[in-house]
Order: structure tokens, then sequence, then C-alpha cells
């Protein structure tokens, strides 16, 4: 683990809030050369705090204005490896995060729909159908204020 000061953190912040931001402008705004913020971030990116740039799409204005989150308790355990499981939820194109989870379900899934009936539609033919799929808990997102994480 590399040691992060506050000039870090504060990089880490905006970057969090939009990683298109340059090295430049970044420098300018904590008080840092260009070359100077760029080693910063590089550094921080070779250590593995920074472990990628992702573009975040807006699942409502692409005409995915359901998003569910199921928990899925695999029924079969012995039968069915998690890695096979893990695959195939994978492959299915609505299901947009897969987390192995501990506690009451074995996955958490994020999955995106067009409307409610859309959404029973990757439920039943989809989801259920998977090796191993067995009890499911759904959660309708209602609404989302998304956080940078814990930067210290």
């Amino acid at each position: 683990m590399i040691e992060l000061d506050a000039i870090d953190r504060r990089l880490l912040r905006a970057l969090a809030g939009d990683a298109t931001q340059s090295a430049g402008a970044l420098g300018r705004r904590f008080g840092l050369s260009q070359p100077a913020a760029w080693r910063r971030i590089r550094r921080m990116q070779d250590g593995g705090v920074i472990r990628g740039r992702r573009l975040r799409l807006d699942a409502a204005a692409l005409g995915f204005g359901v998003t569910v989150f199921l928990g899925v308790k695999l029924a079969r355990k012995g039968q069915v490896s998690l890695e096979d499981f893990e695959r195939a939820v994978s492959a299915i194109p609505e299901v947009q995060t897969v987390e192995h989870v501990l506690g009451m379900y074995d996955y958490r899934l994020r999955v995106v729909a067009r409307d409610l009936a859309d959404f029973e539609r990757v439920l039943r033919r989809r989801i259920m159908a998977l090796p191993g799929a067995g009890d499911v808990d759904a959660n309708v997102l209602l609404s989302e204020e998304r956080r940078p994480g814990p930067i210290g």
C-alpha cells in the first residue's frame, strides 16, 4: 500500500467526481505544476490506488427506466460451481454488476430494464434459467446518489 498525503487525497476526490480532468487542470486547482500532478496520479495508478477510469452511462437516458437489485441464492451449491454461475450471469446484457456476497443471498445483481414488464421477462427467461439459480429477492431502485467512495 502506498502512502497518500493530503494533496493525493484531494486529487482522488477530484478525479472520483470527474475522471476526465487533465493533470494540468488538477495541478492549477491544487497549486501543482502539470508534471507534478501527473506524477502523483501516475504513482497512484502504479500503486493500485487508481484502477482505471470508467465512463458512466445514464441507463434512463438510454431507455432503461428501471433498475433492480436482485439477491440470488444458489439452489444447488454442490452441483453448480460459483464460476459457472458467474460466467452465465455475466453474459446477460441487462445485468450491470455481479457481486458475490456473504449473507442471506449468495449474489447481488444490478439489473436494468426498459420497464417492469421487460424486467419480468429478463428475470423469468434469463436469470431464473441460470445454472443453480434459486431464491431471488428484488429491490427496485427509486433514486440514487453516487459518492466517490472512501478516500479519507
